[in-house]
């Protein structure tokens, strides 16, 4: 069963960090390529950031290139996104799920996110 949880949102100031954990309690993706997603009001979901199952960068979308770090403990099952230098427009709610492509933000299921507010 499909169990993915986010958590280490919050409000903070431009310029601030703010590290952000996902965990598979399913463990249903052990071995897949995982990737973070945001949200902002009005907007489509986009792809952020994605790691290999090996933990391995794939992929860092150009607005957060230099400030936002992808990682992964498989043993505990959980993906982080270390968030420096925060910028206003990285508000929304982020969200992790498998990773196919950049181009790939529609899934069967999400958790229920966990939301980043930075304040200018």
């Amino acid at each position: 069963q499909v169990h993915l949880v986010e958590s280490g949102g919050g409000l903070v100031q431009a310029g601030g960090s703010l590290r952000l954990s996902c965990t598979d309690f399913g463990r249903t993706f052990t071995n897949a390529a995982m990737g973070w997603f945001r949200q902002a009001p009005g907007k489509e979901r986009e792809s952020v950031a994605a790691v290999h199952w090996s933990g391995r960068p794939l992929y860092y979308a150009d607005s957060v290139k230099g400030r936002f770090t992808i990682s992964r403990d498989n043993a505990r099952n959980t993906v982080y996104l270390q968030m420096n230098s925060l910028k206003p427009e990285d508000t929304a709610v982020y969200y992790c799920n498998t990773w196919l492509s950049p181009s790939s933000t529609r899934r069967d299921f999400w958790g229920q996110g966990t939301q980043v507010t930075v304040s200018s």
